[in-house]
């Protein structure tokens, strides 16, 4: 079985196995060159090729061809599933006395630990969140009817701090339906709580969610407008210098991603980086990772984005991820070293640093799209050795 968005070259590769090229194609009635260059996704066959193709390999023609599944086909059943259910309030409620406020704040404290350095974060993130989800819904109820002020707040801040997490899991996960939704609750239950800390962590979030949503113009307003409330919001100034600054990166990713380079850059430089540095790298303040490390790596997205492989590279030899209280941080700036790699066409340091994130973070490689897409490149555009430890790579992430 191969993952559904294999390219038709990738699943003509996969299936002839260990087959000769040219053999396959003398069958067939084409060149080697031209197998070469349909496995390789520079020729698209036509569709007599296409069904010669898999009556030789020995596979349904609908085998070879790119299709994602149809919805109704999709599984209700996971354990992913069962978050997406949770947050929307499916299930039985649960029953008795809600959790305290310090159980929930230990409970979430512990999922924001293994989400951020876990190296199977997804697996447990799926098996601890429906419950969890559940149970903070049901005491976030009873502390809004409530009459125990202290003890309603901090129930809903442990809220606000869960909401901000599923805004995470469900984005990486592929539900920027959902992770809108839980991002909305984080600034609920924020503002219920009168905590500005937390109010401003929900806008970052909510930012990310513009981001992932395609809309970087609406998160670069959002973060900014967010950026100048902070100024004057009632918290510890490191919280203050922090949130600022994480804002300001929101703004930055998003000039970015609308290909504006100087202002991002300038952005950086100007309004995160002094920032920075009034905050440690380990402070990781309202989740966010805020640090000196964090705007290098925003540098470093920034040259990738733009193209400057060779700048971003330069970047990344001064760059220590060691010391970073965020495995995701890490996995980004891997992948996006992988991609400059790859787009200076050296397959060969792709594919290592590729192997470096399997070896650190597997779920994150196997679900991540531009990984993926890596991976594939590698696999068409390698040399033999590369291309077949490519090969095995996707195997294992599931990809074919």
């Amino acid at each position: 079985m191969v993952a559904s968005d294999l390219p038709i070259g990738c699943r003509i590769r996969h299936y002839r196995g260990g087959r000769r090229q040219d053999a396959v194609a003398g069958l067939v009635g084409i060149s080697p060159d031209y197998l070469s260059q349909i496995e390789r996704g520079l020729k698209v066959p036509s569709l007599p090729i296409l069904y010669a193709l898999a009556q030789e390999l020995g596979v349904p023609t609908a085998a070879l061809l790119s299709e994602q599944p149809a919805a109704e086909e999709e599984l209700t059943d996971t354990v992913e599933a069962a978050v997406g259910r949770a947050l929307l309030g499916y299930g039985p409620a649960p029953s008795g006395a809600p959790a305290t406020a310090a159980e929930l704040r230990g409970r979430v404290e512990a999922a924001w630990q293994s989400w951020q350095t876990a190296g199977d974060r997804f697996t447990q993130a799926a098996e601890t969140l429906p419950k969890l989800v559940a149970d903070v819904e049901y005491a976030a109820r009873a502390a809004r009817a409530g009459t125990d002020s202290v003890e309603g707040r901090g129930t809903l801040r442990a809220a606000a701090d869960l909401y901000c997490l599923l805004r995470s899991y469900l984005r990486r996960t592929g539900r920027i339906d959902l992770a809108t939704i839980a991002a909305d609750r984080a600034m609920r239950a924020a503002e219920d709580a009168d905590d500005p800390l937390r109010l401003a962590v929900a806008q970052w979030n909510l930012g990310h969610v513009l981001l992932a949503a395609g809309q970087p113009a609406e998160a670069e307003e959002l973060a900014l407008r967010a950026a100048e409330g902070v100024t004057t919001a009632q918290m510890r100034e490191v919280e203050r210098t922090a949130m600022r600054g994480a804002l300001q990166l929101v703004a930055v990713v998003g000039a970015s991603r609308r290909r504006r380079w100087w202002e991002a850059r300038e952005r950086l430089v100007q309004h995160a980086a002094p920032a920075a540095r009034a905050v440690p790298d380990d402070s990781n303040i309202g989740w966010t990772v805020f640090g000196p490390t964090n705007i290098a790596l925003h540098a470093l997205s920034i040259e990738m984005e733009a193209g400057e492989t060779g700048e971003a590279l330069h970047t990344a030899d001064a760059i220590d991820v060691g010391g970073l209280p965020s495995l995701e941080r890490e996995f980004t700036f891997g992948l996006e070293v992988a991609a400059c790699h790859s787009q200076r066409r050296d397959d060969a340091a792709a594919l290592l640093a590729l192997l470096g994130l399997e070896a650190i973070a597997p779920e994150d490689l196997a679900r991540t799209p531009l990984a993926r897409q890596l991976v594939l490149t590698v696999i068409r555009r390698a040399r033999t050795m590369h291309a077949r430890q490519a090969e095995q790579l996707a195997v294992r992430i599931g990809l074919v």
